[in-house]
């Protein structure tokens, strides 16, 4: 959690100043986004590299037990669900991971913006 409200900060950053006006954790869309332009039905998800995994291959070296491993493994497949489900309702969805902000924050933004103008 203290990932995903830092790199909220961090988008919330970029996207206020823009004019873009938006929802933080909106419990009223499936899975509860990050980030959720209401009107325009898109949905926006900041997911930490470890537990929503972001570098599957690598994974095993990390953990320890079973436990991480199934935990992640679920967590993969609910963020799945989740996609599906909001889509299946008209909904556009992003994801970005820790290392995509990090990298590469003016590129998510755009992708953002880009959505919005659709």
């Amino acid at each position: 959690m203290v990932f995903e409200l830092s790199f909220l900060k961090l988008l919330s950053a970029e996207l206020y100043p823009r004019g873009y006006r938006y929802r933080k954790h909106y419990s009223k869309a499936i899975g509860k986004p990050d980030v959720v332009f209401v009107n325009q039905k898109i949905a926006v998800f900041l997911d930490s590299d470890f537990w929503h995994d972001h570098d599957f291959k690598n994974l095993r070296t990390r953990l320890r037990n079973d436990f991480g491993l199934k935990k992640i493994t679920r967590n993969m497949q609910r963020d799945k669900d989740v996609t599906r489900a909001l889509r299946k309702v008209g909904w556009h969805v992003l994801r970005f991971g820790e290392n995509d902000l990090k990298k590469h924050l003016q590129h998510a933004v755009r992708l953002v913006a880009d959505r919005l103008r659709v």
